[in-house]
This record gives C-alpha cells, sequence and structure tokens, in this order.
C-alpha cells in the first residue's frame, strides 16, 4: 500500500481492502505479540519505533491514531501488568468528513474481522450519554462540551467497547474514538464516565 495518499488510508475504502493478519492480537495478549502484528498489519504500517502507537496524517485536517496500552482505557491508573495489554483504541479527527459511530464500527470490523466485529454488534448496551439530565446540566451551566460528546459502552461476550464522538457547534462530529477493552476494566470505566457528567 505505499505510495497511497494518507487521505486515502484514512478513508474506510482503503480499509476494506485489508487481508489477513486480523484478530491476531487484543487486548490480553503480551506487549510483543501486540508489538509484532501492529508491526505486520496493511493498514497500521508503523514507522520505524512507532511501537504500539501507530499515527497517520495527511494534513492538519485528517489524523488516525492505532495505540495499544497496558493501561485500563479511562483515567490513568497502576498497570496490573506492565507486559499485558489491556486495551487499543483507533481514533479519528477529520475536519473533511467528520466522524460518525458507523465510521469507528466499520473501522473495527476491517482492522479485526468478523468474529471481533460479531462480538461488538451482539454486545449489549451498559450506558449512554449524553443522558437528558446531563444536556440540561449543560445548557443550564453553559458547559456545551458535555452536551458535545455522545458516546456508548457495551459488553460483549469476549471483550467490552466504548466509542465516543465530539460534537462541533454546527453538530458534525470531527473527532472520534473507539476502544476494544478486557470486560474486567468495564466498571472502572462505566464509574468515570458517569461521574463526569
Amino acid at each position: 500500500m505505499k505510495g497511497i495518499k494518507l487521505g486515502s488510508v484514512l478513508s474506510l475504502g482503503i480499509l476494506l481492502a485489508l487481508v489477513g493478519n486480523r484478530v491476531n492480537a487484543l487486548p490480553g495478549q503480551t506487549v510483543e505479540t501486540v508489538a509484532a502484528w501492529i508491526s505486520a498489519h496493511p493498514t497500521l504500517q508503523p514507522g520505524i519505533g512507532d511501537g504500539l502507537v501507530v499515527t497517520k496524517s495527511n494534513s492538519a485536517a485528517q489524523r488516525f491514531t492505532f495505540k495499544a496500552s497496558v493501561l485500563p482505557p479511562g483515567q490513568i491508573a497502576f498497570p496490573t501488568s506492565r507486559n499485558i495489554i489491556r486495551n487499543e483504541e483507533i481514533s479519528f479527527y477529520d475536519k473533511i468528513n467528520g466522524v460518525t459511530p458507523e465510521r469507528l464500527t466499520e473501522s473495527l470490523r476491517i482492522i479485526y474481522g468478523p468474529a471481533v466485529y460479531q462480538d461488538y454488534q451482539r454486545a449489549r448496551l451498559v450506558y449512554a450519554y449524553p443522558t437528558p439530565e446531563t444536556i440540561d446540566l449543560a445548557r443550564r451551566q453553559n458547559l456545551p462540551l458535555l452536551a458535545a460528546q455522545k458516546g456508548q459502552l457495551l459488553l460483549g461476550d469476549r471483550f467490552a467497547y466504548w466509542w465516543e464522538v465530539t460534537q462541533s457547534e454546527d453538530g458534525k462530529a470531527l473527532n472520534g474514538l473507539l476502544t476494544i477493552f478486557l470486560p474486567e476494566d468495564l466498571d472502572k470505566l462505566e464509574s468515570e464516565l458517569r461521574d463526569r457528567s
């Protein structure tokens, strides 16, 4: 895929061209296994020294990041093991096309393949925001960012998932993330998301 413009990498069209190397590394695997998977993945194609974080951009208007971490998602906490990946995050910033939950979900399907995608599709909703109370609070206290963040926390049979998009004043979401993580970290993240409203 060398020679392809990064704008194409950011579009789902290029993601649909993926073959192989899917679901070889997920939260729960060792750092070495995940780093090798990232290095060999045809879409992620990290640069030298990228390791567990891959960032691609073709301008200030479009950026894609894939990040694996030994920390649980959400607020920083001490890792229980420095050798086990606890979450993997896909994030987009796209001022040109915007970012939708559907785009994030499609990225999950393409990067991880049908097994993880089906687990995500069957996952039960644990928490969705903003709640009507949060929207009212944001309006009364003039905190537009509080109401601009839209997301869901889901629990599948294998993994937990968190997606979030942040809308601009015109209602278009310019950035978003989708995180796949270990179910044992669900309560921590749910508590943090509920507390921030």
